[in-house]
């Protein structure tokens, strides 16, 4: 089914996307549960009701749970199990998430639970279908998850409003959900047998800032490539490292595409033409390596990209009810499938930043034919742009303090029941920090590069650096003298951080006929 031909989004059935989960974040379409979806949810329901009013001993229906698993729960008391499930687990910290990641985990939560396979009721799912079109979002503190079972008390906070407790955002406010379900002149969910057990196992809280992170990252790629494309032309970089036949001989995936890119990007410039004959025999690698080590990144970004859709189209709850009636109490809960390749990530996002720093740190040198030193004229008096390399080298630390793989550490919980957990929830927000950094430090490379570009003007690029450098000179002006510069830098970072700079490439492509897609456009796409 292609996008353009959505009007709705059948929870449960449809297979989702990246790029199908934001556009439901963002209202552009809603989910809906079908006829045959709410046939199986309501079959697998009854299947609950039948093993708990047939007395049969099943965990988490009638049983208590992780090392109380042996305390038998009577029939009477199995509602009372649930929510006291979902208050006992509601213990998260620290800052609330985001309320598109928040919305996003209830969409995830709401795909995986419409398959059927988790003996919630129909009535429950539909009233977090309500959350979701009524933009009713819960709010969900940021820490306390181990990934492991599943994310339970990120998923209880989320969860809990459906009882009529917690708090959530609604029309920007923040407001108890006690009090808006009164204004609705609603009553809240009774929670059945295994339900609160279903609605905080899972993956959701780290799915949910996985989708971010792929969605944030790849617009950091395809910046990197234009950025570095800029930053090489100011500094007479050779483009015979993007020589096709070199990759084919390497040919992964992500870097054939980077390579493909950077000749697209810069094409017929007449600032490659002007040093074609110069003496300089090889650049820097942070010049000729961009396809090796943004490709790299390309690759890590993929590898997540490819895990996660099929995280985002799972049943990760605990334990699942087969058609023929049959429990399985399993482990799918577990976060190390994304928690492992989110950690590769945060990496490879880290390393995008250092690349980036040390091209900004080349460009200074007075050693490159025609970029003054400092790439400010009179120097001296001017420190020119020396500082903001010492925010870049700053940045790209603490990116890289962040690189410790999360999910190489586990504690045992629940008395020894969950020896072994993800960390999954901290590799995710972990990844977001470092993405949030080598925005800040690609927009410096951004305005250095810039810069640096206008010392070889009058002569021209392949056009699509030209019309974007023009574009950053409407809100970012030469630097002649020293000033305060973090203004002019925090513009630069918006131009990359809310995708500016790729649509300006995109039009100028577009209005010179350049089809800067390729035979993997797709693979390394959101859709």
């Amino acid at each position: 089914m292609r996008q353009t031909d959505i009007k709705y989004f059948n929870f449960g059935e449809d297979f989702l996307t990246v790029g199908l989960a934001l556009k439901l974040s963002s209202g552009k379409f809603s989910g809906r549960i079908s006829h045959s979806a709410a046939e199986k949810i309501n079959r697998n329901r009854l299947i609950v009701d039948n093993i708990v009013a047939q007395h049969e001993i099943v965990y988490g229906i009638n049983t208590g749970f992780g090392p109380l698993c042996t305390t038998i729960i009577s029939e009477s008391e199995t509602k009372k199990l649930q929510l006291n499930l979902l208050m006992s687990h509601s213990v998260g910290v620290g800052d609330p998430i985001k309320p598109q990641i928040a919305k996003l985990m209830l969409i995830l939560k709401v795909h995986a639970l419409a398959k059927g396979y988790s003996g919630i009721a129909l009535s429950t799912i539909e009233r977090m279908i309500w959350h979701i079109d009524n933009n009713i979002i819960p709010i969900v503190p940021s820490q306390g998850s181990v990934g492991a079972s599943g994310d339970l008390a990120p998923l209880a906070h989320l969860f809990l409003p459906l009882t009529g407790q917690g708090k959530v955002q609604f029309q920007d406010k923040v407001v108890e959900m006690g009090e808006l379900l009164r204004q609705f002149g609603m009553n809240p969910i009774e929670l059945g047998a295994k339900e609160g057990l279903a609605l905080i196992n899972g993956t959701q809280f780290i799915a949910a800032h996985a989708i971010k992170v792929v969605e944030r990252l790849q617009n950091c790629l395809d910046n990197a490539d234009l950025i570095a494309a800029m930053n090489l032309e100011a500094m007479l970089g050779s483009i015979k490292t993007f020589t096709p036949e070199l990759h084919e001989l390497r040919p992964f995936k992500g870097i054939i595409y980077v390579a493909e890119r950077m000749r697209m990007i810069i094409g017929n410039s007449e600032i490659v033409q002007s040093h074609k004959n110069c003496s300089r025999l090889q650049d820097p690698y942070s010049l000729r390596c961009i396809p090796q080590v943004h490709g790299a990144s390309r690759n890590a970004w993929l590898h997540l990209k490819e895990l996660l859709e099929i995280e985002l189209n799972s049943v990760t709850d605990n334990p699942i009810i087969l058609e023929d009636g049959r429990a399985i109490s399993g482990g799918s809960f577990h976060g190390q499938p994304l928690a492992m390749a989110l950690d590769y990530v945060t990496v490879a996002a880290a390393e995008l930043g250092n690349i980036a720093d040390r091209r900004i740190y080349l460009s200074l040198n007075d050693t490159i034919e025609g970029l003054p030193k400092l790439l400010m004229r009179e120097t001296g008096l001017n420190s020119g742009f020396m500082i903001p390399q010492y925010t870049t080298a700053a940045l790209v630390s603490e990116n890289k303090s962040f690189c410790f793989p999360a999910s190489a550490d586990s504690i045992p919980t629940s008395l020894g029941q969950e020896d072994h957990v993800s960390m999954g929830s901290i590799s995710a927000r972990k990844a977001l920090m470092v993405i949030e950094n080598l925005e800040k430090i690609m927009g410096i490379e951004l305005f250095c590069a810039a810069q640096g570009f206008d010392f070889r003007k009058p002569l021209r690029s392949g056009g699509i650096i030209d019309e974007c450098h023009s574009f950053v000179r409407q809100t970012v002006p030469f630097a002649e003298s020293d000033h305060i510069m973090s203004q002019e830098m925090n513009k630069a970072i918006d131009l990359v951080r809310n995708k500016t700079l790729i649509t300006v490439s995109g039009k100028a492509a577009k209005k010179m006929k350049i089809d800067l897609k390729n035979e993997h456009h797709e693979l390394f796409g959101i859709y």
